[in-house]
This record gives structure tokens, sequence and C-alpha cells, in this order.
């Protein structure tokens, strides 16, 4: 039995140390192929601006197609993405948005829905007013940067300038001069003329700070009736001796129903889209 088992063991041994020698065969061969595939490999540049070459059976050629006038493709590549991935930010940031969804979050926590409307149709609500409310600055943006950009009729800057011009506007319309003020001390900019030195960096935050503050007077307005009903049937609940049974689950019906009597979401909705002008 000794004898069996020995010559097994020698046996697979011996399969074992001739599969690693075919491996290491296979390896070499491959890795010379490559190295000989890539020595052959000759890139040529016929221009100063083209490249050409091959990589085994596949043919490239790279041309920049660059002038002094334009922007290389890959920056302008670069560029829209970054606008791309800044989209969401600079779409909270800088139009009403802001203002709206808070307001929006006021009304659903005063009637004490909890999870009614869902933040979906709030957020898809607050982006359809939002456009609404910016659709005259889009346009301006549009038809004074964008149109005459794409024709060819100004550069990147002018367009840069031209299509932030309706922003500021809009933005130092809604925007309290306390918090320009506030800004401008932190900046140290002692001195401004007109609203034109007043520089995009100091004009952003002031304006989220405003819309910030004028969203949480909105929401506090909001929240008044509502307290007054929680207040009402809670001492009623007390003064009957259910000390037991939650108030909020007596005075949520008739918060909706004093919401559906008064119209709320169109007179909410009306009077926020009121403020921006």
């Amino acid at each position: 039995m000794k004898t069996i088992n020995r010559k097994r063991i020698t046996g697979i041994s011996a399969v074992i140390v001739t599969f690693f020698a075919i491996c290491i065969l296979i390896f070499c061969t491959h890795t010379s192929a490559y190295a000989t595939t890539a020595a052959d490999t000759v890139t040529s540049a016929e221009s100063d601006k083209a490249l050409t070459g091959s990589l085994g059976p596949i043919d490239f050629t790279l041309n920049s197609d660059e002038d002094a006038t334009t922007m290389s493709s890959t920056l302008q590549i670069l560029l829209a993405l970054t606008v791309i991935s800044l989209a969401p930010s600079i779409l909270i940031m800088v139009t009403s948005f802001t203002r709206i969804i808070i307001v929006l979050h006021f009304t659903r926590s005063a009637l004490g829905t909890q999870t009614t409307p869902p933040n979906q149709v709030l957020v898809g609500l607050a982006l359809f007013l939002t456009f609404f409310i910016m659709s005259p600055v889009i346009t301006q943006i549009n038809t004074d940067a964008v149109q005459p950009y794409t024709a060819g009729d100004i550069t990147q800057a002018e367009a840069f300038t031209k299509g932030l011009a309706p922003l500021r506007t809009f933005m130092l319309e809604q925007t309290d001069t306390n918090d320009l003020r506030l800004f401008l001390d932190i900046a140290k900019i002692t001195t401004v003329n007109t609203v034109e030195d007043i520089p995009i960096t100091v004009i952003i935050p002031s304006f989220i700070i405003s819309e910030l503050r004028k969203a949480f007077i909105i929401g506090f307005l909001i929240y008044i009736p509502f307290i007054v009903i929680d207040m009402v049937v809670a001492s009623t609940l007390m003064s009957m001796g259910m000390m037991m049974l939650p108030p909020t689950m007596i005075s949520m019906p008739f918060k909706i129903l004093l919401f559906i009597m008064a119209d709320g979401w169109n007179l909410i909705i009306g009077e926020v889209v009121k403020t921006f002008y």
C-alpha cells in the first residue's frame, strides 16, 4: 500500500511540474509576441498638429485641430463637464429655488402630514416654479449671450459677461442691503461706486442669506394658524381628561380641512411667486 501511495504522489508531482512548465512557456511566448508588436509600432508626425501611428492591427491619427483664436476641444469638453457637475448647485444657489423649497417644506411640517406630499413632488413643484420665475432671465441670457456666441459674433469672455449680467440683476433685486454690506465688510471692500463694482463672489452669498431669511419669515407666518389649532385641540383634550390621546392625531384632520377650505396651495404658491415681483 505504501508503494502504491508513493507512486501516486510521484505521478501527481510530475503532472504538476509539467503543467507549470507549460504555463511558463506560454507566458514567455505571449510576452515576446507583445514585445515584437510594440517594437514594430512606428509613430510619425505628419505636421506639428497631427500624429499618426499603428498599434498592432489598429491605425490611429491624432489631430488637435487648434489655432490661436479657438479653444481646444479637450478644454471645451472639460468646461462643459464642469458646468454640468455644478448645475445643481447653480440652480439651487442663484435662482428662486431655495425660497420655494423651504416654504413648501414648512407648509408640510405645519400640516403635520410628515411625508405627504413626498419629497419628489415638492422638488418637482419647486423646479417648475423656478423655471417659471426665472424664464425672463433665462430668455435674456439666451438672447444676449448664448445665441451671439453660438453664431461666433462674440468671444467667450464677452458671452460670460453678458450672460452673467441678467443673473446679477435678479440677485441684487432680491438681496437685502444689510447682507451685501456684511460680505463687503468681510471681503474688506470699503468703496463701491456702482452695483457693477460689486464682485459676484459677494453677491451670491448675500443672495443666499436673503433667500433663507425671507423663506423662514414666510414659514413662520404659515405656522401660526396651525399652531392655534394644535393649542385649541390640546386644551380641549386636557379639559376632557384625555391625557393619553395624542393631540396631533385629532388636530391633523382639522388642519387639513382648514387648508382645503382656504385653498392653501393656491394661496401659498401665489404669494410666494408674488414675492419675486
